[in-house]
């Protein structure tokens, strides 16, 4: 599928139910699946009509007919060609609509993460995310296959009941009212698999959550000891995953040997009955080889029609996992009340040039082209101050007059950027990590971040491959390279949230200064408590309690007793 086909609203309703996202997944692709069931009646019709011209065969050979030996031994030839074909074609059409299958969820949910934005770490987990990518989208993308065959499966038993009706009514009738009573029985054993396997699911996200968190944090668990505690817990979490496989196992293989022993029970009464109409002479020799093949093929098709409810089960399961990141919905930040018309070109004038900021509930102000740090009593307070400036939490901010929350999302995201501490490096090539409009602009952000000496001790510099999350990096490297990634972007506000926590005091006043110099002309945000940076702002704000306290310089608000030189010189002694 063309990665520019158009995705869906994520606000459709058919995503917010999983019934409703298989509908829809189903119908995207609903000509392959036309030509997967196409195909998969021709295999298994084929197959299903072979012992039809069988028998016709024995029957030419038991009266001595050469000429309609040769033409049965024909048709049977010609069947198997088919069958051949179809085969290959079905597989085909089975392939091709897994794998759409796939690409169009993982478009749907990374076209959602990307909506959510923030709001994706504080409603899910990550674990939960990449068991979708790895479990969920396997039961997903085995439906459109199961959906073929199964209808495959269903034309195929009623032509054959046909073909043994112009035999023999009674077989015949067999069939038609033999297979749906022998399917019907495996029905109770559908509602705990779909209990089982959606208990299996929950606890296979929250171990996938665990060793994310594991790997993550294996450096600062070492350095605290803490490595046989969190392996402990990895193993109990384990071992009740294990337990749940094996429940939904105990279920599952009772359907292969239902699978088996529920057909088996039917070709011993197909040969039965019609071993009785041979001798009574209501069947010919071929025809009762015919009804027997009818019967032995018959366990394909209700063995295909049983997986094919299997399929459907897990693939419900799945769905219901990716239906609740789809119905998320982001905090903050839509679209709904931007301004439309000529509103919304005001507010884009109003928003051209670099522009003020005003934070009513803290009652903080930045200005145009200077450096604001944000000195709080607790670091939350902060924090929460940035996350509002840049639309990520509801808060009254203005900018140049105009409410944020009324500027579109993608112009709000072009103008002010929050680069936090929890913030990822990503896996791939260190260089498209960093970003920038040139390599220029990259060299600049990785010498304001006082980064280069990272790049210089890289075996292939910037065309190094970054582990995910960087994890080869040390924890001030981390952050350093964050830093620059933020400073390439250029952004007209960049807010920074404790950017130089991580890194020792020489560092972190060299790039203090460099950061002033490189953002002189553009306007700065700073959470910090640390005197270096604070004494390279143009203007501090002391924020207690959520509001704005007193703004100077920093050595203006550390002289004398004051809460904020309590504060900030404690962090400094």
């Amino acid at each position: 599928m063309p990665s520019n086909d158009p995705l869906p609203e994520l606000g459709d309703p058919d995503l917010r139910s999983p019934r409703g996202y298989l509908r829809w997944l189903i119908g995207r692709q609903s000509s392959t699946l036309f030509l997967g069931v196409l195909w998969g009646c021709l295999w298994m019709a084929s197959m299903g009509l072979t012992p039809f011209a069988i028998g016709r065969a024995i029957d030419a050979i038991s009266e001595k007919d050469t000429d309609g030996l040769l033409v049965w031994t024909g048709v049977i030839v010609g069947l198997a060609l088919v069958t051949t074909a179809g085969s290959v074609l079905r597989h085909r059409c089975d392939t091709i609509g897994r794998l759409k299958a796939n690409y169009l969820t993982f478009r749907l949910v990374a076209a959602q993460a990307v909506r959510l934005g923030a709001t994706l770490p504080k409603r899910i987990s990550a674990g939960e995310v990449v068991a979708i990518g790895t479990a969920d989208i396997t039961r997903i993308g085995a439906l459109p296959g199961a959906v073929a065959r199964g209808i495959g499966s269903a034309v195929t038993v009623v032509l054959v009941a046909i073909v043994l009706l112009s035999t023999s009514v009674t077989l015949g009738l067999l069939v038609l009212i033999g297979v749906p009573v022998l399917l019907a029985g495996t029905g109770p054993l559908l509602s705990p698999l779909h209990k089982r396997i959606g208990s299996y699911r929950d606890l296979q996200g929250d171990l996938t959550n665990r060793a994310g968190d594991i790997v993550s944090g294996l450096r600062v668990l070492r350095g605290i000891g803490g490595e046989a505690a969190f392996g402990e817990r990895y193993r109990k979490d384990s071992q009740r995953l294990r337990e749940a496989g094996v429940h939904v196992a105990k279920v599952e293989s009772v359907l292969p040997a239902a699978e088996v022993l529920l057909p088996g029970i039917f070709v011993v009464a197909v040969v039965w009955i019609g071993a009785r109409l041979a001798v009574g002479g209501g069947l010919t020799a071929g025809e009762l080889v015919a009804a027997y093949g009818y019967a032995a093929f018959l366990m394909l098709p209700m063995r295909t029609a049983t997986s094919a409810v299997q399929s459907f089960v897990g693939a419900d399961v799945a769905a219901q996992r990716v239906v609740r990141v789809l119905s998320l919905q982001p905090e903050t930040g839509s679209d709904a009340g931007a301004a439309s018309g000529s509103d919304a070109d005001s507010a884009r004038a109003a928003v051209s040039e670099a522009p003020d900021l005003y934070d009513a509930d803290s009652g903080l102000r930045v200005r145009p082209g200077l450096m604001t740090a944000i000195a709080a009593s607790t670091p939350e307070e902060g924090a929460e101050i940035a996350e509002r400036l840049g639309r990520y939490a509801p808060g009254q901010v203005t900018v140049g007059g105009v409410p944020l929350d009324s500027l579109p999302l993608e112009q709000v995201r072009d103008l002010v950027l929050v680069a936090r501490n929890d913030d990822t490096l990503f896996s791939g090539v260190l260089a498209d990590d960093l970003g920038g409009r040139s390599d220029q602009v990259r060299a600049q952000a990785l010498h304001d971040a006082n980064a280069e000496d990272i790049v210089e001790a890289l075996p292939d510099g910037l065309d190094t491959v970054v582990t995910e999350g960087g994890s080869a990096f040390s924890g001030g490297q981390q952050q350093r390279l964050r830093l620059a990634r933020a400073l390439a972007a250029r952004p007209k506000v960049l807010v920074l949230v404790d950017p130089t926590s991580a890194v020792d005091a020489h560092t972190e006043s060299v790039i203090a200064e460099r950061l002033h110099k490189s953002r002189a002309e553009l306007t700065t945000v700073v959470v910090s408590n640390s005197p270096l940076l604070l004494d390279q702002a143009d203007e501090v704000a002391y924020v207690e309690d959520g509001k704005v306290v007193v703004t100077g310089t920093h050595r203006e608000l550390a002289t004398g007793a004051s809460p904020y030189a309590a504060v900030v010189m404690r962090e400094e002694s």
